[in-house]
């Protein structure tokens, strides 16, 4: 995992000083430089950014000035020169702050803890995953990990949960692609099960809770593959 950086320092010894740094580790990844807040506003609002590495000390606009104008913030890690601005970057709810000159062993401490943030704010538990559909005419969320398989019915089908079987106006091909490719797998004309769910099966069934679900022929060698994946 990388997260997308940029670099914003008006001193372009100091901003390639941290590029280097950045390009050098495993976990991040340079999208650009800037020279000033300005510039940096743009290409923030232009680009998916995941960390910025951020001067305080500029002419005109400030580092806070920057975060201030930002909508939606990523992460930062403030540097600076001078130690009297740690109180006030914490204000802002920054990630770390790095008081020049900027060691190795600091930096590295810096970008472990933004992994440890991003991985945070963007970690989903799989029985948290979820999905809405429609039936008897209101939307209802389903967590995909309670998805034990879903069954063809003509027009509609049939969503049979750890909690209640729920029925829904959809063909299975469409449904299909809602779910993800690495969990579900369709094993029959009529049939789509979780394969986190499956028991056991041969070369004729598959087992999910003690039912015995169809499994069409040209789908065995499939099933086996998704099945060492999981």
């Amino acid at each position: 995992m990388k997260l997308r950086s940029i670099v914003v320092d008006d001193s372009s010894m100091q901003r390639m000083a941290v590029a280097k740094l950045v390009n050098n580790h495993p976990n991040l990844a340079l999208v650009a430089e800037y020279s000033n807040a300005i510039e940096a506003k743009n290409g923030i609002k232009n680009n998916e950014i995941d960390l910025i590495f951020l001067d305080v000390e500029m002419p005109i606009i400030n580092g806070f000035d920057l975060l201030e104008s930002l909508e939606n913030r990523p992460q930062v890690i403030l540097i600076t020169g001078k130690p009297d601005y740690a109180l006030k970057a914490f204000d802002y709810d920054v990630t770390d702050y790095l008081h020049k000159p900027i060691t190795m062993a600091r930096f590295d401490a810096s970008v472990k803890r933004a992994v440890v943030k991003y991985e945070q704010m963007h970690k989903v538990n799989e029985d948290e995953e979820h999905i809405f559909v429609k039936s008897n005419l209101k939307k209802r969320k389903v967590i995909l990990n309670d998805i034990k398989w879903i069954e063809a019915l003509g027009d509609y089908i049939k969503l049979v949960t750890d909690e209640a079987n729920i029925v829904i106006l959809s063909t299975m091909k469409a449904f299909e692609k809602q779910l993800p490719e690495d969990k579900f797998l369709r094993i029959h004309k009529s049939y789509i099960v979780n394969l986190e769910k499956i028991e056991k099966f041969n070369s004729k069934n598959v087992e999910v809770s003690g039912r015995s679900i169809p499994l069409s022929r040209n789908k065995k060698t499939e099933l086996a593959e998704a099945l060492s994946n999981v």
